[in-house]
């Protein structure tokens, strides 16, 4: 009984997860229209790093003195935070919503790929496999199959988020090596250490002192920054530890649906019309990924 409340609070946190994320794509697009994707990233690390880091303080948790641990912080944060940051919001100036939508949520794909075939730090289960196709199949239904005639004529700019992709499942299974910290270490950790990489280049390529951001670019910042991505890394780290990297990753399947209607909500695009038989596989999908195996009965004497 234990045991299933924990699974169910986990899954809670994964759709929370998935909210947070899935409305990122509108702060992003609205962002990009008056903000540099450079600057608009620099200043969404910045402020989650100091926000989380504001939030170690006040709880009295002890940051880590090994340089060893904050090297990987700022390897997890290039995988994590620097690459796929910014490459996805230079692409989102030019990539339709709905296709982005659908090439960034194959991490979970890439995860398992590079799980079965290079780490191997967690069983690959068929479940798994039939997972990862019902929740890429419930994607394209939800956004629409019509999204994909776009496919090939931003080819750099969709490559940038297939890139973006790829990182995301490289951090999601680097990850798991921070096992016994709690949460919030390595999501403030890798947060600042991607700051001090990006503010410099800010400075030199936007010069952001010369920009005039507007109040709705600037209310975009701030809700990606605080809300999509200082709230949302700490429960990253957390499902990674207690779903896994395959199971952590399918939050880029339930923020599809998710994502898509605060589109429709704040942009004013349209969903499709196979979108409930997408959210259902979608579901099917997040279940096979995320549901434990089960243990093996012991034989009776």
């Amino acid at each position: 009984m234990q045991r299933r409340s924990d699974l169910t609070r986990e899954l809670a946190l994964l759709l929370l997860l998935s909210t947070l994320w899935g409305a990122s794509y509108t702060f992003i697009k609205i962002g990009v229209e008056t903000i540099p994707p450079l600057t608009l990233i620099a200043a969404r690390t910045l402020v989650a790093g100091l926000l989380l880091a504001t939030i170690i303080r006040s709880r009295r948790l002890a940051w880590p003195r090994d340089p060893a641990i904050w090297r990987r912080f700022m390897i997890q944060a290039g995988f994590n935070s620097v690459v796929p940051f910014t490459l996805i919001a230079w692409a989102e100036r030019t990539v339709e919503a709905g296709l982005a939508t659908i090439l960034n949520a194959t991490s979970p794909i890439f995860t398992f790929l590079l799980t079965a075939l290079v780490t191997r730090h967690e069983p690959v289960t068929s479940r798994k496999l039939a997972g990862v196709a019902a929740g890429l199949v419930g994607t394209c239904l939800i956004v629409g199959v019509e999204a994909l005639h776009g496919l090939g004529r931003e080819l750099w700019a969709q490559l940038a988020i297939v890139a973006a992709t790829l990182c995301y499942a490289g951090a999601a299974i680097m990850g798991k090596s921070f096992k016994g910290l709690d949460p919030m270490l390595p999501a403030a950790g890798s947060l600042l250490s991607g700051a001090v990489v990006l503010i410099p280049l800010a400075l030199v390529v936007d010069r952001p002192w010369t920009l005039a951001p507007s109040p709705r670019s600037l209310l975009a910042l701030a809700a990606l920054a605080t809300v999509s991505t200082a709230a949302a890394m700490v429960i990253y780290f957390r499902l990674l530890q207690t779903l896994g990297s395959v199971g952590a990753t399918a939050q880029s399947y339930l923020r599809v649906p998710i994502g898509v209607a605060i589109a429709v909500a704040g942009l004013g695009e349209i969903l499709s019309q196979t979108a409930w038989v997408g959210l259902a596989c979608i579901v099917l999908g997040v279940v096979a990924m995320t549901l434990p195996a089960r243990e093996p009965q012991q034989p009776r004497r």
